[in-house]
C-alpha cells in the first residue's frame, strides 16, 4: 500500500543532509523569491572618464572619478586669492580719506599767501616813498613871534602846484614852513619875520604878484630864486627850486594880500 515510511524518508536527500548545488535565482522569470538572504549588490569599480579633446587648448579641471563631476581646484585657490585681495581692499578703504574742504583749503592757503605776497610787493613798488623830512637851519627872524607871522602861517596852504607841505627836522626855526614834491627833491621854504635883505635898495628892482611887491635874489649854483615880500609889516622870504612855475610865489601872495594889510615899502640905502 502506497505511503510514507520512514525508510522512503530516510533514504531522500534531504533527510540525509545533503544540499543541492544549485540555488535558487530570484531573478529568473517565473519563479517566486524565496525566504532566503539576500545576495549582497554587486559593487562596480567606479568608472574613469577619459580626458576629452580640448579643441581651444584651454586646460580642463581633472575628474576625481568618484561623481562624476570635475573637482575644481582652480577655484578654490582662486576664492582664497579673493579673499585674500578683500582683506586688503577692505584695509585700504579701512583708511580715513582726507574730506575735499580740507585739500582745498590746503591747497587755496599757500596759492592765497603767494599772491598777497605779490600784491604787497606791487603795491609797494608802485606806492611813492615818503619823502624824507626837511632839514632848515636857523636864520635870523627878530619878528618871527609877531602879530604878521602869527597871522600869516596859519593861513598859508597845504598844497601848491605839485608841492605837498612837508614836516621839518627838530627843532623847527620859528614862523617857518616847507612844500615838497611826492618824490621829494628841493623843497619850497618859507619864512617870516626877517630882517630888510642887503640887496635890498633904492635900485633894486620890484616885481608885483597879486598886489604884493617882490624883490628876487637869485642864486644859480643852487638852482634856487628867494622872493622877498617887501611892503609888509615884515619880510617874507619865499624860496623856490628852478622849475616850480608861478603857482607856489600867486598862492603866497594871495595869502599874505587876504591876512596883511600892504605898507610903503623901505629899500636901503644905494651902496657907495
Amino acid at each position: 500500500m502506497p505511503g510514507t515510511s520512514p525508510d522512503r524518508d530516510a533514504d531522500s536527500p534531504e533527510a540525509d543532509g545533503s544540499v543541492q548545488d544549485n540555488p535558487p535565482n530570484p531573478g529568473a522569470a517565473g519563479e517566486p523569491e524565496g525566504p532566503g538572504v539576500p545576495d549582497a549588490p554587486e559593487t562596480e569599480p567606479p568608472a574613469v572618464d577619459a580626458p576629452q579633446p580640448n579643441p581651444e587648448g584651454r586646460r580642463e579641471p581633472e575628474s576625481t572619478g568618484v561623481s562624476g563631476e570635475p573637482e575644481n581646484v582652480a577655484d578654490t585657490g582662486a576664492t582664497g586669492d579673493t579673499e585674500g585681495a578683500g582683506d586688503a581692499d577692505n584695509g585700504e578703504s579701512g583708511r580715513t580719506p582726507y574730506p575735499p574742504a580740507l585739500i582745498a583749503t590746503a591747497v587755496a592757503l599757500p596759492v592765497a599767501l603767494l599772491v598777497g605776497v605779490v600784491v604787497a610787493a606791487v603795491l609797494v613798488l608802485r606806492a611813492p616813498a615818503e619823502p624824507e623830512p626837511v632839514a632848515l637851519g636857523p636864520v635870523p627872524a627878530p619878528a618871527a613871534d609877531g602879530p604878521a607871522c602869527t597871522t600869516l602861517m596859519p593861513a598859508l596852504p597845504a598844497d601848491m602846484g605839485d608841492f605837498t607841505r612837508a614836516s621839518l627836522v627838530e627843532p623847527v626855526p620859528p614862523a617857518t614852513m616847507a612844500w615838497q614834491r611826492p618824490d621829494g627833491g628841493e623843497p619850497i621854504v618859507l619864512r617870516c619875520g626877517l630882517d630888510r635883505p642887503l640887496e635890498f635898495n633904492r635900485a633894486s628892482a620890484l616885481q608885483i604878484v597879486n598886489g604884493v611887491q617882490w624883490f628876487e635874489i637869485r642864486d644859480d649854483a643852487a638852482a634856487t630864486a628867494t622872493w622877498f615880500a617887501v611892503d609888509r609889516e615884515t619880510y617874507i622870504a619865499l624860496t623856490v627850486p628852478d622849475g616850480s612855475g608861478p603857482t607856489p610865489l600867486q598862492a603866497v601872495s594871495d595869502t599874505i594880500t587876504a591876512q596883511l594889510p600892504a605898507r610903503p615899502i623901505d629899500p636901503g640905502e644905494l651902496p657907495n
